[in-house]
C-alpha cells in the first residue's frame, strides 16, 4: 500500500503543485510561505491519503486540504496585505509591451481590489474566476452548499464592481 501511495501522491504532486502554489500565493502573496503551505498540503495528503474516498477527483481534494491550510495559517497570521501586486498573466497571447504595461496596471487594480473584500468573498472569486475551479468543486473545496457559493459568487462580484467604480479603476477591459 505505502508503494501506491507514494506512486500516487508523487503524480498528484507533478500535477497540481504548480496550481497550488498560485492558489495559496494568491490567498497570502508570501512567497515563502506558499512554498511551506505547498509542501504542507502535499505532506498532508501523504499522511491521510487513505481518508481519500475519491468521492471528488483529486485536484479537488488537494485544493480542499491546501484551503484549510491556509486559513490556519491566515487566521494565525492577521493582519496581512492579501493579493497585492499580483499580476494576471495571459497564457498563449504576445502582447505589445505597452499592452503589457496597462495588462499590469488593470490587473494590479483588480488584485488590489479583490484583496480589499471580505474573505469569503475573496476565496470564492479566486476559486471560481481566477483557478477556474466549478461549482462543484469550489463547495467541495470551500465545504459550502453548491447555492452558498451561487449566491456569495454574486455577491462577490457586485461587491467588487462596486469597489472598483469607487476607486475609479473600473474599466471596459477589467469588466
Amino acid at each position: 500500500m505505502s508503494d501506491i501511495r507514494d506512486k500516487e501522491v508523487l503524480e498528484w504532486y507533478e500535477q497540481f503543485h504548480e496550481s497550488i502554489f498560485k492558489y495559496i500565493y494568491m490567498m497570502i502573496q508570501d512567497y515563502q510561505s506558499a512554498e511551506d503551505l505547498r509542501h504542507e498540503t502535499f505532506l498532508k495528503a501523504y499522511v491521510n491519503y487513505d481518508s481519500f474516498r475519491g468521492n471528488s477527483n483529486p485536484k479537488t481534494w488537494l485544493f480542499s486540504i491546501a484551503h484549510n491550510i491556509t486559513v490556519d495559517y491566515i487566521r494565525k497570521r492577521r493582519p496581512l496585505t492579501i493579493l497585492q501586486d499580483l499580476l494576471l498573466f495571459k497564457k498563449d497571447l504576445k502582447p505589445l509591451p505597452e499592452e503589457i504595461v496597462e495588462i499590469k496596471e488593470s490587473s494590479k487594480e483588480l488584485y488590489n481590489a479583490i484583496a480589499k473584500l471580505k474573505g469569503s468573498y475573496r476565496e470564492v472569486i479566486i476559486l471560481r474566476k481566477i483557478k477556474e475551479f466549478s461549482i462543484e468543486e469550489t463547495s467541495t473545496i470551500l465545504g459550502w452548499s453548491e447555492s452558498k457559493v451561487k449566491s456569495t459568487l454574486f455577491r462577490a462580484i457586485q461587491a467588487l464592481e462596486k469597489k472598483l467604480l469607487k476607486e475609479g479603476d473600473l474599466s471596459e477591459k477589467i469588466v
